[in-house]
């Protein structure tokens, strides 16, 4: 007999069910319950080959719904992807398989984005929607043609950050991004009525996009809606109606159908349910043979598209965007603006000295695709060579967010993970917070982002404390895999776009002022200072008697500190530490000789001290924030909380 889609979404659900059983952990209920539709999606529309998981030119898939992990490993699985085996199946949750809790990127080849955080996977799939607009139109439809679809759940769709994201991909109109809505009615709680009464065909009809109801159990529903999801001028909303736990004798339909192993008993159903007589992990060979050549759907595809690669003028630069490689000359073009900024000798804001190296690098770097939540102006992100990305130029280098700083952080994600792309974007410090999840989620995955962040301190001024951000730099300086960058003048801040550039293998913030700040940097070098996280920016002659360390616009205090101190006869280096995590990568040597040994230390940041005594020690003095700002005049406010000269230099003299 032929084998059905039903057979084949059979043996997703079985694979998903015994994989959770065996764990003991685990949610079974979305993959019981979208087998039949991402069946159909896998069978008949999306373009892959397991043999290439890179393949540029693939359909990105995103399980958005990340705790039904489940399903994307068994596809994956019965495909032909080699990241996925059957024992990866049978050790799901299990410490070192690749078959993690949730879908996880760096961890199973085939995986798109690491989903989990609800909502961030239909955001992260509009940043990858982005990219392959902005790089058809870049590269044309020979090189780059491909869709986004999206597997998302009520919970992703009640998440804050999928209001931003969904708006954002309407007004650009992204008519290659599609979704499908497991809507099943249900939450861990109950009902989804218990807790919300959202049209989400209304609300994204609202939005820009268009929308379709779908019988997710039905094959020729499925197919029919996909099919008209091909041909339209929108994005794509499928509303798939499900049975959570479908299969579930007792559990289907309910909350309970969520996670959690379902128990021998109703395991023992589901199979008589579906008429599944097999052993676990047992999949027939004729069902096996079938998803094995849906996994070679588009085999025929791809061998097309590296002919038409092969035979591409834009060959050459095409492999360059999606490797990522930087231009040569970026880093002598940046040397030369060095030397400008040093010769100029002028005092400016470093957001304004960001905007100026900006100016440089974007004119070089074509990858680069920029933006701001509503603050270009503030942020300086805009420069001469990125123009407007819209829906009538996709073409365009820079992205008007609106204020959307979470799902801003989320395009950007997926703009990297989708390759061909270097994105930044520009909003001001203490609005991280806003976007903190999506932040974190990069750092986890390894995307190369930079995020320009602006009025870093309580130097902004006026707009006050719930403006002014004193543990934001400390908190991004705790997370893993991230490189946050505070420069102190142009010079630094040249340097600090350089290396965050160079940084392929995470995140970068760059915190940058609002008030103008002297040079600390007034003679020109050639050298990159800033690439070892710290280095002497002043020293004395003869043995230091103190080292004080700073960072940003606090090195001016610092540097009025040790010509202060030097009047009183007390000899002192001055650090710059524009980047902790690069200063920690260095061997000890480096950090002992530049931090002086055991010489007494005092750091000067204004934020707090949480962090600094790794490198001034318990006893180490530091001059900066307990508490929040206040609203005033930045000058006067620096008085106000006692980050001055005076105070640093009392606080060295206090331990020499």
């Amino acid at each position: 007999m032929a084998v059905t889609n039903r057979d084949m979404a059979n043996a997703v659900r079985a694979l998903s069910m015994d994989a959770v059983e065996a764990a003991k952990s685990g949610h079974v209920g979305l993959p019981l319950g979208m087998a039949d539709a991402a069946t159909v999606l896998f069978r008949k529309f999306l373009k892959y080959d397991p043999t290439d998981p890179k393949w540029a030119d693939r359909d990105r898939f995103v399980l958005s719904a990340g705790h039904g992990s489940m399903l994307i490993y068994s596809l994956l699985h019965l495909t032909g992807y080699k990241s996925v085996s059957r024992d990866d199946i049978r050790n799901f949750r299990q410490v070192g398989s690749n078959t993690p809790g949730h879908p996880e990127n760096f961890v199973t080849e085939g995986v798109e984005t690491t989903t989990g955080p609800l909502g961030q996977g239909i955001a992260t799939a509009v940043g990858m929607a982005i990219a392959e607009r902005h790089l058809n139109a870049r590269f044309g439809d020979d090189l780059v043609d491909h869709k986004t679809y999206v597997i998302a759940g009520d919970g992703c769709l009640m998440e804050g950050v999928s209001q931003e994201a969904i708006t954002l991909a309407g007004h650009l109109n992204l008519n290659r991004l599609i979704v499908l809505f497991d809507d099943n009615h249900v939450t861990i709680d109950g009902a989804v009525g218990l807790s919300d009464n959202t049209d989400q065909c209304a609300r994204f009809e609202a939005s820009g996009w268009v929308t379709r109801k779908v019988d997710g159990h039905d094959e020729k529903d499925v197919t029919a809606a996909l099919k008209w999801a091909q041909t339209q001028k929108k994005p794509v909303f499928l509303a798939v109606k499900t049975i959570i736990g479908f299969g579930a004798p007792k559990l289907a339909g309910t909350g309970k159908a969520h996670g959690g192993p379902y128990g021998a008993d109703e395991i023992a159903g589901i199979r008589e349910s579906l008429k599944w007589p097999h052993a676990p992990f047992e999949v027939p060979a004729a069902i096996e043979d079938a998803w094995k050549k849906a996994g070679q759907r588009s085999k025929d595809d791809r061998a097309a598209w590296k002919k038409r690669l092969a035979a591409s003028p834009k060959k050459g630069e095409f492999n360059a965007a999606i490797a990522g490689r930087l231009p040569k000359n970026l880093g002598k073009a940046l040397v030369k603006h060095k030397k400008a900024v040093v010769d100029g000798g002028q005092s400016k804001a470093t957001r304004q000295w960001s905007g100026d190296a900006l100016e440089v690098i974007t004119g070089l770097v074509p990858e680069m695709i920029g933006g701001s939540a509503d603050l270009t102006g503030s942020n300086n992100t805009l420069t001469s060579h990125t123009p407007a990305l819209t829906p009538t130029n996709w073409g365009g280098r820079y992205i008007h967010y609106g204020v959307r700083e979470h799902g801003m952080a989320a395009a950007m994600n997926g703009m990297s993970l989708h390759g061909g792309i270097i994105p930044y974007s520009g909003t001001f410090l203490v609005f991280a917070d806003y976007s903190r999840p999506a932040i974190r989620l990069g750092a986890l995955m390894g995307t190369r982002v930079i995020h320009v962040m602006t009025h870093d301190s309580i130097g902004l001024g006026e707009d006050g404390p719930t403006h002014q951000p004193v543990e934001h730099v400390a908190s991004l300086r705790a997370m893993p895999n991230m490189h946050a960058f505070r420069p102190a003048d142009g010079v630094e801040t040249a340097e600090c776009w350089e290396l965050a550039l160079e940084n392929a293998e995470g995140p970068s913030t760059l915190a940058l002022t609002r008030q103008g700040l002297k040079p600390a940097r007034t003679t020109h070098t050639e050298e990159n200072l800033c690439a070892k996280g710290g280095y002497v920016l002043s020293d004395c002659k003869g043995k230091a008697q103190a080292v004080i360390i700073a960072t940003g616009s606090e090195v001016e205090i610092a540097l009025a500190a040790q010509e202060q101190l030097a009047k009183d006869g007390v000899k002192t280096r001055v650090v710059s530490m524009p980047c902790m995590e690069l200063f920690e990568a260095q061997d000890a040597k480096y950090q002992s000789d530049t931090l002086g040994g055991d010489t007494p230390k005092v750091a000067v940041e204004a934020g707090v001290r949480f962090g600094w005594d790794r490198w001034i020690g318990h006893t180490g003095g530091f001059v900066g924030m307990d508490g929040f700002g206040a609203s005033g005049p930045a000058k006067d406010l620096y008085k106000h909380f006692g980050i001055t000269a005076e105070a640093v230099a009392e606080a060295v003299k206090a331990r020499v």
